[in-house]
């Protein structure tokens, strides 16, 4: 009988190989070290067990396990009319908030994705385009930052960028991957009332908001 193990020695279902081996080889943190990495679940995206030893501040040694979910990195971008004070989002719906009291799943957001082994500035533009038919000139880096530290791997880069409703064509998210997203147009004051009320309950976008209210109006 073989030992070999799906994403460890022989390929999961995405052909991936050496899942087990990521943070074996971290050095950043004396206090931290690896002892074992499991993958405990090779679906679209990566669930890995690891036990580690922590030294801890009277200097004596515990073992820990956690659990950390690898969906890649991400990029998130505020799309804003400066002249008409607007802000350009989306409005899909989310199974994940669906299922945890959010009374119908459907999010208003802004334009994000994962980065699929692109530069994040380029990323950003593709999910602009796929989602909302923007074509990104002027794109300022805002921040990057980790959205769920406790679990999630991800981290997300977030851009601002200006854009005009002549930009627009196309949009709607890609078919093929069952999206169908919705441009929501909101002025800016409104989006703030919004986040307010819980209407915009995203972290993301309300991250950008805020960076608008203090930057950008």
């Amino acid at each position: 009988m073989s030992d070999a193990r799906r994403g460890h020695d022989e390929p999961d279902g995405r052909g991936r190989t050496g899942l087990h081996r990521t943070g074996r080889d971290l050095t950043g943190n004396p206090d931290v070290r690896v002892r074992d990495v499991e993958v405990t679940s090779d679906g679209w995206h990566v669930l890995r067990r690891t036990t580690f030893d922590y030294r801890g501040r009277d200097g004596s040694w515990t073992t820990q396990s956690r659990e950390t979910y690898d969906r890649g990195n991400g990029a998130t971008v505020l799309l804003y009319d400066p002249a008409a004070r607007t802000v350009l989002l989306t409005r899909q719906f989310r199974l994940p908030v669906y299922v945890n009291g959010h009374p119908d799943g459907m999010l208003v957001e802004a334009a994000a994705g994962l980065l699929d082994g692109d530069a994040p500035d380029e990323a950003i533009r593709r999910e602009a385009a796929e989602e909302l038919g923007v074509r990104i000139g002027e794109l300022e880096h805002l921040f990057d930052l980790y959205m769920s530290p406790g679990s999630v791997t991800e981290r997300v880069h977030f851009y601002a960028a200006p854009y005009r409703p002549a930009d627009i064509e196309g949009g709607g998210g890609v078919e093929a991957e069952g999206e169908e997203i919705e441009p929501v147009v909101v002025p800016y004051d409104e989006a703030l009332a919004m986040v307010a009320d819980g209407r915009i309950a995203d972290g993301k976008t309300v991250i950008l908001l805020q960076w608008a209210a203090l930057n950008l109006f």
